[in-house]
């Protein structure tokens, strides 16, 4: 004899349509969750242009999100722990920014900050920057870094603060990249450096007074004072 089940019971067929509700219900929650992790991250990429993957943990994101972000082209990996979105256009300083991301500390000198002042036509195929005497360099896979030491008074003095497509990044200014070119004339060339005294000098980007500071400064005055007398 077929028994009824008790008042209020469920039937037995009835549990797997249950199941499947509450996986439904589950399954909806974390698409919603992953949806506003998503627009979290793409409202930050957008501010910011770029951003470390530290940063986006901190907005929600997994790691394994992102690299599944990246996996279905809707997150662009533009460098070891730098991410972007998939349109986004770089500058053409944009490998600078990644620079001052994963190596905050450093500042741009020499020759990057001689393309940054439009005070060379050259186009260094490293990143230069400078660094304290016992400070250690940054290891970073891309780009080729050109690393030079200097003191601590000339590691602080003129230094300038740029945003490279949304970041901030330290730069040497330019009467100061100039001072530096004459220090370091053994390794960018003599020439460059008077090209660049000239162009600093003729653009304005430079005053004399402000030249011979940062010259005392990197003790090279004796050596600038020929081609500074012979510019102005």
């Amino acid at each position: 004899m077929e028994q009824t089940p008790p008042r209020g019971a469920r039937a037995d067929s009835d549990v797997p349509n249950l199941r499947y509700l509450c996986i439904s219900t589950e399954t909806m929650e974390q698409c919603v969750m992953a949806t506003t992790v998503q627009r979290k991250v793409r409202n930050l990429l957008r501010r910011a242009g770029t951003a470390r993957s530290q940063e986006l943990v901190a907005a929600g994101a997994t790691r394994s999100e992102l690299s599944r972000l990246v996996a279905a082209g809707e997150l662009l990996r533009v460098a070891r722990g730098i991410y972007a979105l998939p349109d986004h256009q770089p500058s053409e300083h944009g490998s600078l920014a990644s620079v001052a991301k994963r190596a905050p500390g450093v500042v741009f000198c020499l020759l990057t900050a001689l393309r940054l002042h439009d005070l060379t036509t050259q186009s260094p195929f490293e990143v230069w920057i400078a660094i304290g005497n016992k400070s250690h360099p940054p290891r970073l896979d891309y780009p080729p870094l050109r690393t030079v030491r200097f003191s601590d008074a000339s590691l602080q003095a003129g230094i300038e603060v740029r945003h490279i497509d949304g970041t901030a990044a330290r730069v040497t200014n330019p009467a100061k990249t100039v001072a530096d070119c004459f220090k370091f004339r053994s390794k960018i060339g003599l020439d460059v450096a008077i090209e660049a005294l000239r162009d600093a000098l003729r653009s304005r980007k430079a005053s004399v007074d402000d030249l011979w500071r940062y010259a005392r400064i990197d003790r090279v005055s004796n050596v600038m004072r020929p081609y500074l007398d012979s510019a102005v």
